[in-house]
C-alpha cells in the first residue's frame, strides 16, 4: 500500500523549481521573524498542490549553492524524565527545546534554544555548533543554554541534559518577499531514538507557517481549503511515537504520520 502514495518529497522539488530563488543573504537580511507566532500544518499531497498553486509568484524560493530542496539533521536535548516533552505535554506556557541542527546540503551546525512564550510566540537563539558534535553538549553549550533560559523564560537549565532524539527530513523553504513570513515544507522525515527509526508518511507535508501574527497568506489560504493547524512538534511526535509515553493529545497526528507505529502496536495486542 505504501508503494502507492505519492512522494510529496517529489512534488516539492518540482513547487521550488517553479519559483523565483531567494538567496541566504537575502533571507537573513530581510527576516523580521527571530521572534513569530508559528502554525503547523500536516497536508495530504492533493492540498500540497492546491496551496502552492493559490501562493503563486508572491513567495520566492530559498537556494543556496543551486539547491532548492536541503536535507536536515536534527539532535534533540532532554532530561532522564523527558523534562522538556512533559512541558510541551502540558502545554506549559514557558517552554523550550533544546537541540542541534545540521545543515547537510550547507548552512553548517548550529546550538538551537526554542522559547514558547505568551501569545504562542516562539523566539529562536542559536550560535555555530560546527567544531562540536552534533550528539553532545559541550560546557560552552550548556553556559549558553543556562544564560538564555535564565535571560528570557527566567528559568534554571534542568541537569543531566543528554541526546533524546534524532529527526531526518528534507525542507523546501518558500519566502514572502516583503520578509514578514516563511513557510517550510518538510518531507521524508525519519525519527531515531539511537536504537531504532521510524518513518513518517511520505504523502505527507509537515507545514510551519511562520509569521509576525499567524495570519500570514499561507494561515488564509489553508484555512479556506479546510485545513486546521495542529499543535504537535517533530521532537514531541518521535519522542510518543518511539517512547511510547502517553500522548493523547497528538494521538490523531500519530496515526495519520506514522502507520508503521500503529501497526506494530496492534499486531501486538
Amino acid at each position: 500500500m505504501s508503494a502507492q502514495w505519492p512522494d510529496t518529497g517529489v512534488l516539492l522539488a518540482g513547487v521550488a523549481s517553479a519559483l523565483p530563488p531567494i538567496t541566504l543573504e537575502e533571507v537573513t537580511a530581510a527576516s523580521k521573524l527571530m521572534t513569530r507566532v508559528d502554525r503547523k500544518y500536516l497536508v495530504s499531497a492533493s492540498t500540497m498542490t492546491s496551496l502552492a498553486a493559490e501562493l503563486g509568484d508572491r513567495f520566492a524560493v530559498l537556494r543556496i549553492g543551486g539547491r532548492r530542496q536541503f536535507r536536515y539533521t536534527s539532535t534533540y536535548f532532554d532530561t532522564p524524565d523527558l523534562l522538556t516533552f512533559r512541558q510541551h505535554r502540558q502545554d506549559r506556557r514557558r517552554r523550550f527545546k533544546i537541540r542541534t541542527r545540521t545543515y547537510l546540503d550547507g548552512g553548517g551546525r548550529w546550538l538551537e534554544v526554542k522559547l514558547s512564550g505568551a501569545g504562542g510566540s516562539t523566539d529562536k537563539h542559536r550560535i555555530p555548533y560546527d567544531a562540536s558534535p552534533s550528539d553532545a553538549l559541550t560546557r560552552e553549550a550548556l553556559d549558553y543554554v543556562a544564560d538564555t533560559l535564565a535571560g528570557t523564560l527566567r528559568l534554571a537549565r534542568p541537569p543531566a541534559l543528554g541526546p533524546v532524539l534524532s529527526t531526518d527530513y528534507s525542507r523546501v523553504t518558500l519566502v514572502d518577499r516583503t520578509g514578514l513570513a516563511r513557510l517550510t515544507c518538510d518531507t521524508g522525515l525519519v525519527c531515531g531514538d539511537g536504537r531504532r527509526t521510524l518513518p513518517a508518511r511520505r504523502d505527507r507535508v509537515l507545514l510551519e507557517s511562520k509569521s509576525a501574527d499567524g495570519n500570514a497568506a499561507a494561515d488564509r489560504i489553508l484555512r479556506e481549503l479546510g485545513v486546521r493547524p495542529v499543535s504537535v512538534s517533530k521532537y514531541c511526535l518521535g519522542v510518543a511515537a518511539l517512547h511510547g509515553v502517553a500522548a493523547n493529545r497528538w494521538q490523531p497526528v500519530l496515526r495519520r504520520y506514522f502507520p508503521a507505529r500503529h501497526r506494530s502496536e496492534a499486531q501486538g495486542r
